[in-house]
């Protein structure tokens, strides 16, 4: 039986949909207090405010000039940053740090662009499962003490100075590199797996609202009003396929990253890690954009409808109809290698 469920909430930087603007330098000193979010139709807009009573304050990218009253109208230097921000099919860190560079926008912090502690501290058990095949392929058989990616890290400072060069001596023949190429390699390996951890993360999080959302449809064919209606019907079928084609690429995903990792431990090097590492970071925004739509969605079902006996047939239809229908099309783009079209101008 469908439980209920709760929206997944997350802070600023640890959101795959949330933005915060106060990481960009606007001319518009307000803008810093605000965010951009991904709506239930997956548009970027301006969120001035969030609350639990009066739900959020939104403004389209368009209106903005009008709102801010710009003497400068649509060419604002801000409304050209925002208009470039907007699109971005995943505002998660990962996903920001590509993105940003490549369009050229400045950062305030860099430093700001990454998970927060909370964050980290959550993926703890994620990320052990490719701690530990580094940790075990460096100490052997004396990793008993051995369990955080912070204790191969710590070498660097070991107080023990002679244990400690033995160790990363150690580390460099098996990576066929030099010890002054270590730190580069546990920096570049710690950054592409916590990717792979946090990712893993979302997708655990995102599978029970899944799981409610097709169980509510097979509910809602039971539905003679629902039956009768071959245009919701039709709609719901295509719904259901694509979200099942979309988690389908994730989980094949996340099982060729997993193989390529296991290869890569057959025959540890730094060029097998590359290959890998080069893997990851090409189908890194595929990943992020599928799943940022996927939670913008599932979020929104739940909230309008947080357990089986909210909404009835008729409202769950509407729903369908116009939220949810809205801008899947832009994700199974992504998730094809096409551009991402959140007005859903990509054709099936």
């Amino acid at each position: 039986m469908e439980q209920s469920c709760n929206p997944i909430v997350d802070g600023d930087m640890d959101s795959l949909f949330i933005l915060p603007l106060r990481i960009i330098p606007f001319k518009t000193e307000s803008l810093a207090h605000s965010r951009l979010v991904k709506n239930s139709h997956l548009v970027g807009v301006l969120e001035l405010f969030a609350e639990r009573e009066t739900g959020s304050g939104q403004v389209e990218i368009r209106d903005l000039p009008q709102f801010f009253k710009w003497k400068e109208g649509a060419g604002h230097p801000d409304l050209a940053i925002l208009y470039s921000l907007a699109p971005l099919p995943s505002y998660d860190v990962y996903s920001l740090r590509r993105s940003l560079r490549e369009l050229g926008i400045p950062v305030n912090n860099h430093s700001e662009l990454k998970l927060s502690e909370e964050k980290n501290k959550e993926l703890t058990g994620y990320m052990s499962r490719f701690t530990m095949p580094l940790i075990k392929e460096i100490y052997g058989d004396d990793s008993k003490g051995i369990t955080r990616f912070e204790d191969i890290v710590g070498l660097f400072k070991d107080p023990d100075v002679k244990k400690a060069l033995a160790r990363l001596k150690q580390m460099a023949e098996k990576l066929k590199i030099s010890i002054d190429q270590i730190p580069t390699f546990l920096e570049n390996y710690g950054d592409i797996f916590m990717l792979l951890s946090f990712y893993n993360h979302c997708l655990d999080r995102l599978t029970p609202l899944l799981e409610a959302f097709i169980y509510a449809m097979k509910e809602m064919r039971k539905s003679m009003q629902v039956r009768n209606d071959r245009t919701l019907m039709a709609e719901m079928d295509k719904v259901e396929k694509q979200l099942m084609g979309l988690v389908n690429f994730l989980k094949r995903t996340f099982l060729d990253f997993g193989n390529m990792s296991q290869d890569m431990w057959n025959n540890l090097t730094a060029a097998k890690f590359e290959q890998v590492k080069a893997y990851i970071e090409e189908t890194q925004i595929k990943v992020g954009s599928v799943l940022c739509g996927l939670t913008v969605k599932m979020n929104a079902w739940v909230m309008r409808f947080p357990n089986p006996r909210s909404g009835g047939p008729g409202a769950k239809g509407e729903f369908i109809m116009t939220d949810m229908r809205q801008g899947l099309q832009g994700i199974v783009a992504v998730a094809r290698g096409q551009a991402w079209a959140p007005d859903e101008a990509v054709t099936a």
